[in-house]
């Protein structure tokens, strides 16, 4: 029989409200910076850094920035897996959230093309890879804290909360982002889907300068945390391993895999609700390629709606990850996405609460798809190299997922004559990618996260046994 579900063999040395607290702001935070730099690559950063007589060139070419910092990411999670894993979770997650903050500040005060010409392109692309550098190693921390210290049998419920950070930091940025045009708003006549003037000249540099004050919050409540009782007792006990990422590979490379593909469905969706979406429905009805022609205000105000469901469906999705296992709940999902992907089309023909129900069950799938990877994928290694292996495992499926996924969807969008049915194709085949990777994957939710280290074989490899319970 499995070990029972637990966070550690011993009472977690940090409280459980500092635990949830420290794993919630870190994660909103970097998603937060991460975020207004995905709504600035729409709104403005393709007039401000890729000028183009083309306006779908320019926002091509601003999604192939967005989408660099995804390949960034496995890079972070690499480097930062490795101090994590040899190191600690806190050190770590101190250094990544200040690489996060120092590049959305710096974005912030950056020269446009028209000033400084293509230097003010590279050095955008330039911040840009260092959020997602960063960015590759603060989400394994935080889920490895928050999943680490938890009680047991309540591993997924600690798990969502890093998740929680998503579709808080996109609340926050968005919601900046909304009171600001409204302070500046476009002079009498203008074209209501576009930002005003003064948004493009200065006012869009504030969600960037404003990320100092939130890193210098969450700095303060890491700093108070300390390791938790496995990793130290890994430390204690001489398992730490030299080169992590040679572990992995060697020893756990189908997990790796795995965890790649279980991740994807859940990328592809979440960026097309997101970003895609953002420039879908702000394109006039009459465009070259026809969106639906809503104003940037009330567009985004129907996202953040959707966005509601999206955070109250992560916290939902960790009870029930927790009584019916991880996979089988994820299975369900993923299903239910594949169905989404092909319903998109008549949901949005059905007008504005068409597409407003389009939003809602959009970001309600991406809750309970993307609550449970907080536990899973750590789940999947064991001590020694849980934050390499998570990390890796989620950041390399950014780049089969998130990376492309927006520059694909317009695309498909001008593929389709303006209708994005071929982009809901698009997401139904990327999750049935991951609905046959969870069918060949085992359950986790009853593994000991310290019981892998004593079974260890001296290459590092763990017996399978050790590595997941049954299929459930």
């Amino acid at each position: 029989m499995p070990a029972p579900a637990t966070g550690s063999a011993q009472t977690p040395v940090n409280p459980r409200s500092r635990v949830l607290v420290a794993s919630l702001i870190g994660t909103t935070i970097e998603f937060y910076d991460f975020y207004i730099y995905a709504t600035a690559a729409v709104l403005v950063f393709p007039e401000l850094f890729f000028p183009s007589s083309d306006p779908t060139t320019a926002l091509l070419s601003s999604f192939a920035v967005f989408g660099a910092a995804m390949v960034a990411r496995p890079i972070g999670a690499v480097f930062f897996g490795h101090l994590g894993d040899r190191l600690g979770r806190k050190k770590t997650l101190v250094v990544s959230l200040l690489t996060m903050g120092i590049a959305t500040f710096l974005i912030g005060v950056l020269p446009t093309y028209a000033q400084a010409g293509w230097i003010a392109t590279a050095l955008l692309v330039l911040m840009r890879l260092a959020q997602g550098f960063a960015l590759g190693g603060e989400w394994s921390g935080a889920a490895l804290v928050a999943t680490e210290n938890a009680p047991s049998g309540k591993r997924a419920l600690y798990g969502t909360f890093p998740q929680l950070g998503a579709p808080l930091g996109f609340i926050i940025g968005n919601g900046l982002f909304l009171i600001i045009g409204a302070l500046l708003p476009s002079a009498a006549g203008a074209d209501p889907s576009q930002p005003s003037d003064a948004f493009v000249s200065w006012g869009w540099r504030i969600p960037f300068l404003f990320s100092a004050v939130m890193v210098a919050i969450g700095l303060w409540v890491r700093s108070r945390l300390v390791e938790s009782a496995v990793f130290t007792k890994t430390q204690e006990t001489g398992k730490v391993r030299k080169l992590p990422l040679a572990t992995v590979v060697r020893g756990h490379w189908k997990q790796l895999i795995l965890g790649t593909f279980i991740m994807l469905a859940t990328y592809v969706l979440f960026y097309l609700m997101t970003t895609f979406s953002l420039s879908y429905g702000r394109t006039a009805e009459d465009a070259a390629v026809p969106g639906l022609g809503y104003s940037y205000t009330t567009f985004v105000l129907m996202m953040i709606f959707g966005v509601l469901f999206f955070a109250a469906f992560t916290l939902v999705s960790g009870p029930l990850a927790d009584k019916y296992g991880r996979r089988t709940t994820l299975i369900w999902i993923t299903a239910a996405i594949v169905v989404f992907g092909l319903v998109w089309v008549p949901l949005i023909g059905l007008g504005t609460l068409g597409v407003v129900l389009w939003l809602v069950l959009g970001f309600t799938l991406m809750g309970m798809t993307f609550g449970p990877m907080g536990a899973l994928l750590p789940e999947l290694f064991p001590t020694s190299v849980r934050y390499t292996g998570s990390g890796v495992s989620y950041n390399v499926s950014s780049i089969l997922g998130a990376a492309v996924a927006p520059f694909i969807a317009v695309a498909l969008w001008e593929a389709g004559d303006g209708s994005p049915w071929l982009v809901g194709v698009y997401l139904s085949s990327m999750a049935v990618l991951t609905l046959i990777a969870l069918l060949l994957g085992k359950e986790t939710k009853d593994i000991s996260l310290d019981d892998g280290e004593d079974t260890s074989a001296a290459d590092g490899t763990r017996p399978a046994a050790a590595v997941s319970a049954s299929p459930s």
